[in-house]
């Protein structure tokens, strides 16, 4: 061949593969995912990521950590009132009214084209999610909230170590137990508040909000003021003003107080429990949230933690391309490392069946505790969970309202007479909005 014609040849093939790889990568769907996940649970989220446009050519997700949940929500919907939604976006469990009536939404089973089984996922993080009786979004990262404690506290100040406390009374004799033996300067902190109360709720069949807790129609009002609400929030001033319990703050901080050793006991979402784990200098116990005595009622932990939402405006194929990466994050080997990786539920039974398979909840039971708590109950309406519209800041309010009774001293009962009031008002102006 002269050298004339070789030249022409290659010139021809670099032409060819230039625009081979320009239609390819024209042809390649890209799918936007807004998530909430920081640190080592948003380091898992991308090898998950990594992981699928390695094995799916011609997809990229393309995973855009959009900040706390309330920020990842709130862009969420901003986008979608301006006509540029993502793809997919992880919301919050309380940010789930919010979508519902967002008019923004494809429901799971619809972005699937029917082959999306509600049976195969664990049924109360399906009855979470539910409404109209479809499933609305991707199970992923769900929570609940247990007890975390320091078994070598236990053991120093003369208490069983595989003995934590069941009930509102034993958290306090224990803590003050440790706490006169000098072992460590308070009992008992929260994360998430406002969660825990309305976990409270949940655990002892106690309906939170009218209309089935905003299930069967809009809620309109809440009954954070009723004897329940303020008996429990009566045993936290106590804990608080005998130095039992330390003020944590709303959301994750009292994590690293918990971990240095400042107070024994910690009740914190399921999902912090790989950190706390990997980070304490100390082996560390769970257990199922204790009771307040005297209320017999037996309902079931709320789920927590977000879901994956699939938001309409966009064609069949990338349609398509979502379902192809919600099948995936729910398959076995990755439900699996998701769960090992930050302690978030396994979200299908065959992934439960793989681990209990493996023996890894009898080598970290750790990890079984919150799924066996969340399957200990019955379900009940209470025990679903409550559907609130504007659920962002109302948990602010009811977060302000436990501030001022557990760090300021104001009366139980008046803190959530206001804090009702704030919230009734809420509801109703969002019903009207949104009927």
């Amino acid at each position: 061949m002269s050298k004339r014609r070789l030249l022409s040849v290659l010139l021809l093939t670099t032409a060819l593969l230039a625009t081979f790889s320009l239609v390819s990568a024209q042809d390649e769907i890209q799918i936007s995912f807004w998530h909430a996940m920081s640190g080592s649970r948003g380091e898992v989220v991308q090898e998950l990521v990594d992981e699928f446009n390695e094995t799916h050519p011609g997809i990229e997700v393309v995973a855009e950590f959009s900040g706390s949940y309330a920020d990842t929500l709130t862009k969420a919907l901003a986008a979608v009132r301006a006509g540029e939604p993502p793809h997919i976006v992880q919301v919050y469990e309380v940010g789930t009214r919010a979508m519902l009536d967002s008019g923004a939404i494809l429901p799971v089973a619809e972005v699937s084209g029917g082959a999306f089984d509600p049976a195969s996922f664990v049924a109360p993080i399906v009855n979470y999610y539910s409404a109209g009786g479809e499933l609305q979004c991707m199970p992923f990262n769900s929570s609940t909230a247990m007890l975390y404690y320091n078994k070598d506290m236990f053991a120093a100040a003369g208490l069983d170590p595989d003995q934590p406390p069941t009930t509102f009374q034993e958290v306090y004799d224990m803590s003050r137990q440790i706490m006169d033996a000098g072992v460590a300067q308070g009992g008992i902190s929260f994360g998430w508040p406002a969660w825990i109360l309305e976990q409270m709720y949940a655990k002892h069949d106690q309906l939170l909000a009218n209309e089935d807790g905003g299930r069967s129609a809009l809620a309109t009002e809440v009954y954070l003021n009723n004897e329940f609400g303020v008996a429990v929030l009566s045993e936290w001033q106590r804990w608080a003003d005998d130095g039992v319990l330390i003020y944590g703050g709303r959301e994750y901080s009292a994590n690293d107080p918990f971990i240095a050793g400042e107070f024994a006991m910690l009740a914190q979402s399921t999902s912090s429990l790989a950190g706390i784990e990997s980070n304490a200098p100390f082996e560390v116990g769970t257990a199922f949230l204790p009771r307040l005595e005297g209320y017999d009622g037996i309902g079931n932990n709320v789920i927590g933690g977000g879901c994956l939402w699939a938001l309409a405006g966009h064609d069949e194929a990338e349609n398509d391309a979502m379902w192809q990466f919600f099948s995936f994050l729910s398959e076995t080997p990755q439900s699996v490392a998701w769960h090992k990786g930050t302690g978030y539920f396994p979200s299908t039974l065959e992934a439960v069946d793989a681990l209990e398979a493996e023996g890894w909840f009898e080598e970290n039971p750790n990890f079984l505790t919150a799924f066996d708590q969340i399957l200990a109950g019955e379900d009940t309406v209470a025990a679903q969970g409550v559907l609130l519209g504007d659920f962002v800041t109302i948990r602010d309010i009811v977060g302000a309202a436990i501030e001022e009774s557990v760090v300021n001293g104001v009366d139980p009962q008046e803190a959530l007479d206001a804090a009702t009031a704030e919230i009734n008002q809420l509801l109703e102006d969002y019903k009207s909005l949104n009927e």
